[in-house]
């Protein structure tokens, strides 16, 4: 007769069920923040490519214009230095967040130095949190540091499932075999 561990419960033991290393807990833990990943993904990639289409807010006035914008929060940012900066090159400045929004969308979907990818979102969100939302009142009505802190859990997990990042770990696990084994 097998052995049964009735003090985790009914479900939880070892083995098969649905607490057990191949049972339905282990797998919603597993993926758990594909969700996450792929609304965070999806809507950088979107906000960055948005923002590269747009000739109006490419631009450094007018209205909906990166510069325009810059000049309407410089006098409420948390850190108006930051705007000042932006301000030298306004263009320059919306095609740099685009492109990073891109990237950083893009890195998150595909897996590609997910960490780091979400490090980069998160800056992309605790910048613009700093600047063009830090004023919204009251504070949870500004998107900005939500953002922040949805990128937070993918810069301390990865990306490790569905991921580059996973298929050369898992190269690098079969190579080690291979040298030490």
């Amino acid at each position: 007769m097998a052995h049964v561990d009735r003090t985790m419960g009914p479900g939880l033991g070892r083995g098969g069920g649905p607490g057990g290393p191949g049972g339905l807990r282990a797998a919603a833990a597993r993926y758990a923040l594909l969700p996450l990943r792929v609304f965070l993904g999806v809507t950088f990639s979107y906000a960055g490519l948005d923002k590269l289409t747009d000739a109006a807010f490419m631009s450094d006035s007018g209205e909906g214009s990166i510069g325009d914008l810059m000049r309407g929060v410089h006098g409420s940012s948390a850190v108006p230095a930051f705007i000042d900066l932006a301000l030298k090159s306004p263009v320059g400045f919306g095609y740099a967040i685009a492109f990073g929004e891109l990237a950083v969308g893009i890195g998150v979907l595909l897996g590609i130095l997910g960490r780091l990818a979400a490090l980069g979102g998160a800056l992309i969100s605790l910048s613009l949190w700093l600047t063009v939302s830090w004023a919204t009142e009251p504070y949870y009505y500004g998107n900005d540091l939500a953002y922040l802190m949805a990128w937070l859990p993918l810069i301390l997990a990865g990306t490790p499932v569905f991921s580059v990042d996973a298929e050369w770990a898992r190269r690098r696990r079969r190579h080690g075999q291979r040298l030490f084994g």
